[in-house]
């Protein structure tokens, strides 16, 4: 098979079958790729199959796979043994590390074998494994998909993980929601709302200079002033209707902590409603999105005709609402009476924005054929990140008045 390849097609197949069958492989593959000239020199000197990045690939992939083998009654051979007697991984090392050297659909692959296929329930159960694990999305995932493995010890860790990375994006995220949803801060006129963002430090501190108090060291201001918003606005209507089914989990994530920063602005009521086959409005949860995603049932079909009907009830002023789609669009409803739904909304003034991916990864999967029947009924469609979604929120309000 090898020798009817070029060298460079050769030794990347030989690389793919090392990493696939393992090290107990290894002798083998290069024996015969040397024997056909693939991996050796011309002095018939053979070389490795894997470099430095491959090998450390290979001791995660060991970590986790050569546990089927440990279970055989012969054994695999030397290396295969001496890998798993050599690797000293501890769970959260060898976590980091698959996300770090694969690809991130490898990497969810992995993690979830590790716990569904090999029981490597350490990942979940153990509350010092959580203490140490990487506070990221990918993390937050896992915690959402298994969170009934969880023991009441490790759900603790897991509520103490999943806040901290929530407030991270909610901090990233709610000084752009402001500045998109409610516009600038005018620098030449004061008077505007009360709130931290709207803060005049140097005129504050200026004008309160008088208030010194130098036993203390510090200026105990009598008056705050505040820069006024470039627009006031009557309150406008957003509507996030979010697919819940398990391919939407980043979404779901990124839509919960989005739907938290809009409900914190005045001039937005936020409505939170999560659907497969059902429609489960978590208005009232919006405010604490870790319950809120730990709340999440993940699964099932989808009925997205059903959950633009709820939003459709849901309409008090036409021109003055946003519906927000967020979804694969692969409809199990009759996506007909979707497309109606649509147009109808559409002509009454509701702005609608279909996105088959909320979050920062891109290049989504959906339905097309679906999309470009939505598109053509008014929606607009694309895949944006939480940054650009509220930019068009903003700018949806701002054209409209």
């Amino acid at each position: 098979m090898l020798t009817d390849l070029s060298n460079e097609e050769g030794a990347e197949l030989l690389r793919r079958w090392r990493l696939i069958l393992g090290p107990a492989a290894e002798d083998g593959l290069v024996s015969g790729a040397a024997t056909s000239g693939e991996s050796g020199d011309q002095q018939g000197q053979r070389h490795p199959v894997l470099g430095d990045r491959d090998r450390q690939r290979d001791g995660l992939l060991e970590h986790l796979y050569g546990r089927e083998h440990a279970k055989r009654v012969y054994e695999t051979g030397g290396p295969r043994r001496a890998g798993r007697e050599s690797s000293g991984l501890s769970v959260p090392q060898w976590l980091a590390g698959v996300r770090a050297l694969f690809p991130r659909s490898t990497a969810e692959t992995i993690q979830r074998q590790a716990l569904e296929r090999y029981g490597m329930r350490e990942l979940l159960v153990d509350p010092e494994v959580l203490r140490q694990a990487p506070a990221d999305l990918e993390t937050v995932r896992l915690l959402i998909q298994y969170r009934s493995l969880l023991s009441d010890t490790a759900m603790g860790e897991a509520r103490r993980l999943i806040r901290k990375v929530v407030a991270e994006l909610e901090e990233r995220l709610t000084r752009r929601v402001r500045n998109s949803v409610l516009g600038p801060r005018l620098r030449q006129e004061h008077g505007g709302a009360r709130m931290l963002s709207n803060l005049d430090w140097a005129t504050t501190l200026r004008r309160n200079l008088k208030h010194y108090q130098p036993e203390l060291g510090v200026v105990i201001p009598e008056r705050l002033w505040f820069w006024r918003r470039q627009r006031r606005r009557l309150p406008w209507d957003l509507i996030l209707l979010v697919d819940q089914s398990g391919s939407m989990l980043s979404s779901v994530i990124h839509s919960a902590v989005v739907a938290a920063v809009f409900h914190g602005l005045r001039v937005l009521r936020t409505r939170l409603v999560l659907f497969d086959t059902r429609v489960v409005d978590v208005s009232e949860r919006v405010g604490d999105p870790v319950e809120l995603l730990l709340g999440v049932q993940l699964g099932g079909g989808t009925d997205i005709a059903a959950a633009m009907d709820y939003a459709r009830s849901k309409v008090e002023t036409p021109r003055r609402t946003l519906i927000v789609l967020v979804s694969d669009l692969y409809e199990g409803g009759n996506s007909a009476t979707l497309v109606q739904l649509t147009a109808r909304l559409h002509q009454s003034g509701v702005a609608l924005l279909g996105l088959a991916a909320l979050d920062d990864r891109g290049n989504p999967d959906y339905d097309r054929p679906l999309a470009a029947q939505l598109a053509a009924a008014g929606m607009e469609i694309g895949a944006m990140t939480p940054d650009r979604l509220a930019d068009w929120v903003g700018e949806t309000m701002a054209r409209r008045g």
